[in-house]
């Protein structure tokens, strides 16, 4: 025991050297190029320096360093822009470079990223979403078009908290009025898309589908380890993705329900026969 024991210790210590020293080895040529920036520490680079309010610290390192600075957090390399002027040369000059946005673990939970006019990568499909939001949704004309659907959503939603106010009347529980907004976006976008309501705020897949979306909101404002440490994303150590995977395909699951057309029967037209 006592040797399996030690010998497991070393294993151990010889995995972290190891990984130390490939960790020095392919990122010296990218640390030449990379903008200047707080001396690093194994495995873990600066995440130990921004502390407890970042925002405060990367002020304080602009004074040191200048208004564009190189961090590694975890195992992931990261510039930061600490002024318009150097934002406004990177938006004007390097824009393709850093067209994609980093997309965290559990934005990639049943392939949201891919399908994401937010997400996706940059590409053809991307730009077809593009032109179609900026084209054919997101104009004046489309806009003026359909202000008929979002006030009928916003007197049905009224009329919804009117509803409930008369239910809990009498009681100490108070109106949760974001649910009500929440449901209300949702039916807007389904009349603009599919010309009817998706879901009722009375109804159980209603409730179901706020709760699962309130899930991956909250899930994805979490800081994600895996994202840090790539080499931990098979683990999901803090079971955010299986968190995700789950809400998000609740959600998905009553959404895609919902948006389908309704089936009319064809009904039998009887023939006079002369």
């Amino acid at each position: 025991m006592e040797f399996t024991s030690n010998f497991l210790i070393s294993l151990f210590l010889l995995s972290l050297s190891t990984l130390f020293l490939l960790h020095r080895s392919t990122n010296s040529a990218v640390y030449r190029r990379f903008p200047p920036g707080p001396p690093r520490w194994p495995i873990l680079g600066n995440l130990l320096d921004l502390g407890s309010m970042p925002h405060r610290t990367l002020t304080d390192l602009k004074q040191k360093y200048g208004d564009i600075i190189g961090l590694r957090l975890g195992a992931v390399n990261t510039m930061v822009i600490l002024s318009a002027k150097a934002a406004s040369e990177l938006f004007k000059n390097h824009d393709l470079s850093f067209a994609e946005r980093t997309i965290t673990e559990t934005m990639r939970a049943h392939g949201y990223d891919q399908g994401s006019l937010a997400l996706a990568p940059y590409g053809s499909y991307w730009r077809v979403l593009r032109r179609l939001v900026t084209m054919d949704m997101l104009v004046n004309k489309r806009i003026n078009e359909t202000a008929f659907i979002r006030r009928k959503c916003v007197n049905e939603m009224v009329r919804w908290i009117e509803e409930e106010s008369h239910k809990v009347e009498n009681k100490t529980c108070g109106i949760h009025v974001a649910r009500f907004v929440f449901l209300m976006s949702i039916n807007l976008l389904g009349n603009l898309m599919f010309s009817h309501d998706l879901v009722n705020p009375e109804s159980k897949e209603g409730s179901e589908f706020f709760t699962a979306i309130m899930g991956l909101m909250e899930t994805s404002g979490y800081a994600n380890v895996a994202d840090y440490f790539p080499w931990l994303k098979w683990l999901d150590p803090q079971g955010l993705k299986r968190k995700m995977e789950r809400d998000l395909g609740k959600a998905m699951d009553i959404a895609s329900k919902k948006s389908l057309w309704p089936v009319h029967k064809p009904r039998a037209v009887p023939l006079n026969m002369h």
